[in-house]
């Protein structure tokens, strides 16, 4: 019988238990995967097919740090992509063990060969550093996943331990900006629900209505 250990709390989870972790859209998600940029452990080669998508607890690490450099700090992707290049020789888990930071939306990383901070782009010495992204007690959201009360559905709230202090849907760590986004770009509740299956409907029209006040 496998050894069961205690500190796992999770091996395997779906893109909309994903989602609901690190506030990343199911459309982003499967972008990211499409373009080869952020793939599952276990990705089937029919990703049509249900549950073609399983991401491990290492991936939903790196997607929260890679969620709080992309979607927070507004760090163009094509940033994120060189620094994936340049970091390559971390492994699939850079995103996860390395130190990052943020400054003037351009990532920068601690280097231990020459003990400075340096831009990951252009190799050059950093002083300051205005943000640092870190990866946090995923572990904590794991097991509240399937806990979110009643009460919490239809209403925003904000907590300085989730996403930055940003206005949440109330349960979890979507932002609300995120569903006025796509509410104002046309998308149906229908349709937001698809990228954000764990909100409801009084969940959408609750963040639209809060983010339009």
């Amino acid at each position: 019988m496998p050894r069961r250990d205690s500190n796992v709390v999770v091996s395997a989870f779906t893109e909309d238990q994903v989602a609901r972790l690190t506030g990343i859209s199911l459309g982003q998600l499967r972008y990211w995967d499409r373009t080869d940029f952020f793939r599952p452990a276990l990705g089937y080669e029919n990703r049509r097919a249900a549950h073609s998508r399983i991401y491990s607890f290492r991936d939903i690490v790196c997607l929260k740090v890679v969620n709080a450099i992309r979607n927070d700090a507004n760090v163009p992707l094509p940033r994120l992509r060189a620094a994936k290049e340049k970091l390559r020789h971390l492994g699939d888990d850079l995103w996860a063990k390395t130190t990052l930071y943020v400054l003037n939306r351009r990532i920068v990383f601690f280097n231990p060969e020459t003990d400075r901070k340096e831009d990951v782009e252009t190799g050059q010495i950093v002083l300051e550093i205005p943000l640092k992204v870190v990866s946090g007690d995923m572990e904590a959201a794991v097991r509240v996943l399937r806990r979110r009360d009643k009460g919490s559905i239809g209403r925003v709230e904000r907590d300085r331990g989730v996403m930055s202090n940003q206005e949440v849907i109330a349960g979890t760590r979507i932002p609300v900006r995120s569903v006025k986004a796509f509410a104002d770009a046309g998308y149906s509740i229908d349709a937001i629900q698809k990228e954000y299956p764990t909100l409801t409907e009084r969940d959408i029209k609750a963040a639209i209505k809060h983010a339009a006040a």
